[in-house]
């Protein structure tokens, strides 16, 4: 429950964003909802004037997202169940003259339920003027005939609701265009939802966005709700509910966190008589709670293949992500630090970690963030099916235990990354541990599926947050495929190369820098076939794209070094003649490298992770930044 209990807080403690329209960079709009509203995709919007007459229509073809208000039964209405929503609904409810063009009705009429539901709200002392002009409108019953008229709905031969625009439709009607509707519902035209809006002679929000419309129906259907229980959330009686929202992710979702309709099957029958015997759950904690859940969502969750990242805190929903890397952190808290260049130390660089955290830091100093509802937590989310979603992963830690835990993960998976662009599109050197959803890619290629991305983001969380070790399959992904530049392209093999350094550091706790003094045989190794890429490289020219013979017997050098090696040295005959004198410093380099690899570890016993180290940074070491420049477009 105390994920329930920190939302609910969350909730509370942004109570003033209630209606509010954010936008996402997709320009999409979202806000935090109001108690007993929800979302839902509209295809056709009705303007009402304030005497209760149709006005004008038409089909929403961009905005189409609409906060609409709910009752506990129409938020989970599924399949022939009859149970509107209070104002805006599918065609099938708010239009009296259904049947009159050809609609279906099972059992119940839905648009008698739906009539008289509204009739409460339009007559009680909570209505507004709004309100009222809807009501009188529809109950006229006459929608369909109106929104035929004008040319948003169209009939048959029957005069009967068309099912889809074909070839005898066109015939019928005398056109070949095809009406917007069949474009924007899935379905037939009687599954359109239609919104209201009431056309006034003062400037006023619409319908769906005016804070009054909220207020009016939250105040009304307040006196409607059901009988109080204990609420396990809170502790306090209130009015409870076993009916809970759904649409957590977006408007389509249909997969709830917390569902026990289930009265035939086993969701707790056999330990308990009924739901609420397993956990009563108040109607108001409930809809705060998820609605709280939706907004920080869209504000700041990530999603991959419908898996939900979300990190938050209570009273400051803004923090820094535990999936991001050191470059998106040091934007995020105005530094400058993701932007340089310099090759710093371990301790150097966990400075340069706490700046970049530090206005977190100070602002979580303050006295009036001493409590519990400062604190950070971390939430994955994910459904196996279409109606049930589980919480996979939940933390609830110390703001300054997780900031703590960041600078760790920082410092001891860095390394130095050259994948990153700046505003200007050029790229830019940065240091610290990659992005959870890079490491994927690293490890299982560019095109690895969403499914495995999301797979491998959530194993990371133990490292990153508990200090795990990086799972072994992880690394070893990683480092295959560095070790194999020849089956990606450049820009790919070294965004690889320098994530997989990042993952193995995390073992081997090295510098970026060279450390000459590091005799280790497989580090040797590295640097041997560094120099010989560089060699090559430069007798070659930076313009010239084709891989050197370094690279292209990486993998194999990897597996059989003493044997590769020998391969290697004899291509590289031409190119040290070629350059001459030019020469003599790195063929210098290499005869006191080989000198430091004992005869007895001068084999083929393959190489672990610390040859793509050496390799790393003593190319590091021999390339200065412009020919490093040079390389980084010609590659790209």
């Amino acid at each position: 429950m105390s994920w329930l209990l920190n939302l609910f807080e969350t909730y509370k403690a942004h109570e003033g964003h209630v209606g509010t329209i954010e936008r996402k960079q997709n320009e999409q709009e979202f806000t935090l909802l109001p108690v007993s509203h929800t979302t839902q995709n509209a295809h056709i919007e009705v303007e009402i004037t304030e005497d209760g007459e149709f006005l004008t229509a038409s089909v929403i073809e961009g905005d189409a997202s609409t906060l609409i208000p709910c009752t506990e039964d129409s938020a989970s209405r599924a399949g022939a169940k009859v149970a509107p929503y209070p104002l805006h609904d599918k065609l099938s409810y708010v239009a009296g003259d259904y049947v009159a063009y050809g609609g279906e009705i099972k059992k119940e009429v839905p648009f008698d339920a739906y009539i008289k539901q509204l009739a409460g709200w339009a007559n009680s002392p909570h209505a507004t003027a709004k309100v009222k002009s809807i009501y009188h409108y529809l109950r006229k019953g006459r929608l369909i005939q109106d929104l035929v008229a004008w040319k948003i709905l169209y009939l048959d031969e029957n005069n009967h609701l068309l099912d889809k625009w074909d070839k005898k439709a066109e015939t019928f009607h005398g056109t070949t265009i095809r009406p917007s509707i069949f474009s924007v519902v899935a379905g037939d035209q009687e599954s359109a939802f239609v919104r209201f809006n009431v056309s006034q002679e003062t400037v006023t929000p619409k319908v769906w966005k005016d804070p009054e419309m909220y207020e009016s129906f939250v105040r009304y259907y307040s006196g409607q709700l059901g009988d109080e229980d204990w609420c396990y959330v809170t502790g306090d009686k209130m009015p409870a509910t076993d009916k809970h929202a759904n649409k957590i992710r977006n408007a389509a979702d249909k997969a709830k966190l917390i569902s026990a309709n289930d009265t035939s099957g086993f969701t707790f029958r056999g330990r308990f008589r009924d739901s609420r015997d397993a956990a009563s759950i108040s109607y108001e904690v409930s809809q705060k709670a998820h609605n709280a859940l939706k907004w920080l969502i869209n504000r700041q969750g990530k999603i991959i293949d419908q898996r939900v990242f979300l990190v938050w805190g209570n009273k400051q929903p803004d923090i820094p992500g535990v999936m991001d890397d050191f470059f998106t952190l040091a934007l995020e808290s105005s530094q400058e630090s993701a932007n340089t260049s310099q090759v710093f130390t371990k301790h150097e660089f966990a400075a340069e970690v706490n700046k970049a955290l530090g206005g977190y830091r100070n602002q979580l100093a303050d006295p009036k963030y001493v409590d519990r509802e400062y604190n950070v937590n971390i939430m994955v989310l994910d459904s196996a099916t279409t109606g049930r979603m589980a919480v996979l992963y939940y933390r609830n830690l110390d703001k300054h235990l997780y900031l703590d835990k960041l600078v760790e993960w920082h410092t001891t998976c860095m390394w130095l990354h050259r994948y990153r662009k700046n505003d200007n599109g050029e790229f830019i050197a940065f240091y610290g541990a990659p992005a959870t959803k890079d490491i994927a890619f690293a490890a299982y290629g560019p095109r690895a599926s969403d499914k495995v991305v999301k797979g491998l983001m959530e194993r990371m969380l133990p490292c990153i947050v508990d200090g795990k070790p990086i799972p072994l399959d992880i690394v070893n992904s990683a480092f295959r495929r560095a070790s194999s530049p020849e089956s990606m392209e450049r820009w790919d093999w070294e965004k690889t190369l320098s994530i997989a350094c990042a993952l193995i550091n995390k073992r081997e706790e090295l510098e970026v820098a060279l450390d000459e003094s590091n005799d280790h045989r497989d580090y040797l190794f590295g640097r041997l076939l560094a120099v010989a890429d560089v060699l090559e490289r430069r007798s070659l020219g930076f313009e010239e794209k084709r891989a050197s013979n370094a690279i292209r017997y990486m993998n194999a050098f990897s597996r059989h070094p003493e044997r590769t090696w020998l391969t290697i040295q004899a291509a590289l005959v031409p190119h040290q003649a070629r350059l001459g004198t030019y020469a003599n410093k790195l063929n210098q380099l290499i005869d006191e490298i080989g000198s430091q690899i004992p005869a007895d570890q001068f084999n083929n016993r393959p190489l672990s992770g610390l040859y793509l180290l050496g390799f790393y940074s003593q190319r590091h070491e021999l390339i200065p930044k412009k020919e490093s420049n040079d390389a980084e477009e010609a590659s790209n």
